[in-house]
């Protein structure tokens, strides 16, 4: 790994003020400086975003006046520059989430507001989304009355293998695994977790064997082993704030280094990052440190390509901050705050 690498990052937001659509950024490794921060793509509400494998296209939801859907962009290979190929918009609330597998043929949806999951077959010619193939609409509620009054769908996305789609509800305090059979979307098992802990993202250890749910109303990680036939068991609940901080926080993101070492966890509200060790026979967590986001509201945040950094996004300060990442500690330390990007939600690089 050559010590003057330049990586591309691009990041999702929110337009409800500032905010153009999606962003660009450069990761200049030698001066350990996030370069080059520029709107790159006008869209609505593209909160979140996923990169092909092969990196020649970006996925983004999409909000355009009372209708919600999904962009695909092409991304120029020299200059990372997005052009729009299509969208596909439906009647209502855009969706939360969105993953797409490694050969593109399928991306899955998370439907917060309308608490589904959205299957779209794409193309193989021109690259092109379909319409919505296949609609899983989720059932139930939770203890929570103000946040599980009805279904909530926060993220959709495959098994490493990616054999399954899991998706995880918030409202509902669950984990639904389903296949992709003829263009459809099947139900294989559920998991229901700790009632009113609202889960929100999962991440998937490298070994294939376990998983790490992102609780938003409980402020936890659950540790899950995943089994062969799609379905989970929980592990471990750990808190990812202080015991001694009782005003709001509300859990994020969460995500794991390459190595299956460590478990990075974002607090909003508390406004930090928690960063977890994994015990590699158990699956289970130790806490290493809890570190400042350096901002208000963390939304999301990503491990760059070398995993020497990591880079966060504050939602609500507009802003991205750099971290130098500990390979053996898995310890963070700030090296740049505040870099301006409005209503910063989702941040992804160009896979290398």
């Amino acid at each position: 790994m050559n010590s003057n690498q330049k990586f591309v990052g691009y990041v999702g937001t929110y337009t409800k003020s500032e905010s153009k659509g999606i962003y660009q950024f450069t990761l200049d490794t030698e001066k350990e400086r996030i370069t080059e921060v520029k709107a790159v793509a006008e869209l609505g509400n593209p909160t979140y975003l996923t990169i092909s494998e092969d990196n020649k296209n970006l996925y983004a939801v999409a909000k355009e006046g009372n209708l919600g859907g999904i962009a695909v962009y092409s991304i120029d290979e020299n200059s990372g520059e997005l052009k729009k190929l299509n969208e596909q918009l439906n009647e209502g609330a855009s969706p939360c989430h969105i993953s797409v597998d490694s050969a593109k043929q399928n991306i899955v949806t998370a439907n917060y507001h309308k608490g589904t999951i959205e299957l779209y077959k794409i193309n193989q010619e021109n690259g092109f989304a379909s319409e919505v193939k296949s609609i899983m609409q989720h059932e139930g509620t939770g203890p929570n009355k103000e946040r599980q009054e009805k279904p909530h769908a926060h993220y959709s996305g495959y098994t490493l293998n990616e054999k399954y789609v899991v998706a995880i509800d918030l409202g509902t305090d669950q984990l639904i695994t389903y296949k992709i059979e003829n263009n459809s979307l099947i139900e294989v098992s559920s998991l229901s977790v700790k009632p009113g802990s609202g889960p929100r993202h999962i991440t998937f250890h490298p070994n294939g064997k376990f998983a790490y749910i992102m609780t938003e109303l409980s402020s936890e990680v659950i540790a899950l082993q995943l089994n062969e036939d799609g379905s989970f068991t929980d592990l471990q609940y750990i808190s990812t704030i202080p015991s001694d901080f009782t005003e709001n926080n509300q859990g994020s993101a969460i995500h794991i280094s390459k190595d299956g070492q460590f478990v990075y966890a974002g607090n909003r509200g508390h406004n930090s990052i928690a960063v977890f060790s994994v015990n590699q026979d158990t699956g289970k967590l130790d806490l290493v440190e809890i570190t400042s986001s350096e901002g208000n509201w963390p939304r999301d945040f990503v491990l760059d390509p070398s995993e020497n950094y990591l880079v966060g996004s504050n939602e609500m300060s507009g802003t991205l901050v750099l971290y130098a990442r500990n390979k053996t500690t898995g310890k963070l330390t700030v090296l740049q705050s505040g870099v301006q990007v409005p209503e910063a939600v989702c941040v992804k690089f160009l896979n290398v």
